[in-house]
């Protein structure tokens, strides 16, 4: 069986760098990928997809991407499920990446951060 996925694309928003309770870096980000054809208007349109980066790939993305920077990901899809606070089943269907690479020129104005404030995040 092959599970592998390859993208390039935009981040939507600035990444957010989070701890799990056993303190391992996480962050979820979206990624705005261009389709390859116009639709009916002539106009570009694009998906956003959903990728979740562990430890270091976690670390420095949130260190050193910002909304719109280009990245590359490659990893695996995944799906799962969690009940939400009004008990409703949520279906999450993601890319956790096992490799991203920065295609962005390095922006003069990007500083390494002295020292963000952390969130825990609970894993399922």
């Amino acid at each position: 069986m092959i599970n592998q996925v390859t993208l390039v694309g935009r981040l939507t928003r600035d990444p957010e760098l989070k701890k799990t309770t056993e303190g391992i870096s996480v962050t979820h980000i979206t990624l705005a990928v261009n389709r390859s054809f116009r639709n009916q208007n002539g106009e570009m349109e694009a998906d956003f997809v959903p990728c979740t980066l562990w430890r270091r790939a976690a670390e420095n993305t949130s260190q050193y991407c910002r909304k719109g920077t280009v990245v590359g990901i490659t990893g695996r899809l995944q799906s799962r499920h969690y009940d939400n606070k009004e008990g409703k089943r949520v279906y999450v269907t993601e890319v956790v990446a096992e490799t991203i690479r920065f295609l962005s020129a390095k922006p003069h104005s990007v500083v390494p951060e002295q020292k963000k404030e952390e969130t825990t995040v609970g894993i399922s």
